[in-house]
């Protein structure tokens, strides 16, 4: 069994900054691919950001490039989010995911690939 993580939510004003966090426990780890998705007050989930088991492949959405910074620690089983520039818009929870499926260690966008998932972190960023 895995067990995933979120923290490091919480409520900053327009052009702040935050710093998620997503702790991975349990079964052998090696080789997922970890992945921020969102989901706003009555929207769907989206992909946010998302890289790649040795860290040399990321990918952004195209509404966070150039503001949010995908990293991860493999030493300590957890992946970050340095969201800065902050937005309204980026209100949401913010669920941290492991894919599951093969190649797991590429990330991709689509939430059905990922069997592992957090409970989500609330980001409210006031204007």
């Amino acid at each position: 069994q895995v067990h995933v993580v979120e923290s490091g939510g919480g409520l900053v004003q327009a052009g702040g900054s935050l710093r998620l966090s997503c702790a991975a426990s349990g079964r052998t780890l090696s080789n997922y691919a970890m992945t921020w998705f969102r989901q706003a007050p009555g929207k769907e989930r989206d992909f946010v950001a998302g890289i790649s088991w040795g860290g040399s492949i990321t990918d952004y959405a195209d509404s966070v490039k150039g503001r949010f910074t995908i990293s991860r620690d493999n030493g300590k089983n957890t992946m970050y989010l340095q969201m800065n520039s902050l937005e309204p818009e980026d209100t949401a929870v913010y669920y941290c995911a492991l894919k599951t499926q093969v190649p797991t260690t590429i990330p991709t966008r689509r939430e059905n690939e990922y069997a592992y998932w957090g409970q989500g972190t609330q980001v409210t960023v006031s204007s």
